[in-house]
């Protein structure tokens, strides 16, 4: 039976590939027959273009992480999650903070983990903390900031310890607002328990497989569905008339806050647009640009809502935001 649903997906998958496939070769080859009745414009062009490098840039690491989630699937316990994770939820919540900066990951790929991690028994608020770190807190974010922004080490490091530090308050937040693991009812959460550890190797990393291919499909048309709002914005939307709203620091740090929740930038290559803002705005609106975005972007919302209860999606985007410009505005004057 599952089988069946998995290769049923791989069928509406595969057929939605090859009709955007078509469409889009089709207003390409329209593009470059001047004599065609096919008239394509160059902002539905720049759209295609848009479109395809998202998808580019976030398929791989979605890829990383269903195949991580199928391990967690197939080969973690409970047993080994409730020793990783501390019984005092204080500790707790700096652990799962702690390791999130364990997992390099984009704001996209972290959430079949995460989904994985909470249904396998992990508290709410562990795994919130866990999402808000991986793309944020990593060696590959810390050097593209590094080198993005002339080699400067303040705004690099302050990425990294800011956002470790708004990370921890959020999860601390989440512990005492939710109790349950407000995960949709779904039948692909009734399948969260991990085989038999007796049974063969090569069994179990069949499964494992099956897991993460069909994790893979179940986020992937809700990735698509981001990608094309994400470039939709980008391609209808002038980046101009939204940095004109900022104005004093409350308004330039939210401006770029929602710069980068519209942009949906990967973690890894954001720091380079984040510096070509460096002559308009001050270095705590750039620091909402760079820590908001890998916690809170249009992607990944269309992706939590997928999964989660959307009353507490709305309330943890409110908790993202609030705290994230709160912080930066309470340690300005130091900067």
């Amino acid at each position: 039976m599952k089988r069946m649903r998995m290769q049923g997906q791989f069928i509406k998958v595969s057929g939605l590939l090859i009709v955007g496939m078509a469409v889009i070769l089709l207003l390409l080859s329209g593009s470059f027959q001047a004599s065609s009745l096919l008239v394509v414009s160059e902002s539905i062009l720049t759209f295609n273009m848009i479109f395809i490098s998202i998808l580019i840039e976030a398929i791989p690491f979605v890829l990383i992480g269903v195949f991580i989630a199928g391990i967690i699937q197939i080969f973690v316990t409970e047993e080994h999650l409730k020793k990783l994770i501390p019984k005092h939820k204080g500790l707790a919540v700096l652990t799962s903070c702690l390791l999130g900066a364990l997992f390099p990951a984009c704001e996209c790929g972290i959430v079949p983990i995460v989904r994985r991690l909470i249904g396998k028994g992990v508290p709410l608020f562990a795994g919130v903390g866990f999402l808000l770190t991986g793309p944020l807190i990593n060696p590959l974010v810390f050097i593209s900031t590094y080198v993005a922004f002339g080699e400067d080490f303040k705004i690099a490091t302050l990425r990294m310890g800011v956002g470790l530090v708004i990370a921890v308050i959020i999860a601390a937040i989440i512990s005492v607002l939710f109790k349950n693991n407000q995960l949709k009812k779904s039948k692909d959460m009734l399948y969260v328990k991990t085989e038999r550890s007796d049974q063969p190797f090569g069994k179990r990393l069949k499964a494992m497989l099956y897991h993460a291919v069909d994790e893979f499909f179940d986020m992937g048309k809700y990735l698509i569905i981001g990608a094309l709002l994400a470039a939709f914005v980008q391609t209808y939307i002038s980046t101009k008339s939204i940095l004109g709203l900022g104005d004093g620091i409350l308004l330039s740090t939210f401006v770029m806050m929602g710069l980068a929740f519209l942009l949906s930038l990967c973690s890894e290559a954001d720091a380079f647009i984040a510096a070509s803002f460096r002559h308009l705005f001050p270095d705590t609106s750039l620091l909402g640009f760079l820590i908001y975005g890998p916690m809170l972007d249009l992607k990944n919302t269309i992706m939590l809502m997928a999964l989660f209860n959307v009353r507490f999606v709305f309330v943890l985007m409110v908790i993202i935001t609030t705290t994230v410009l709160g912080t930066l505005l309470v340690i300005h004057p130091w900067l």
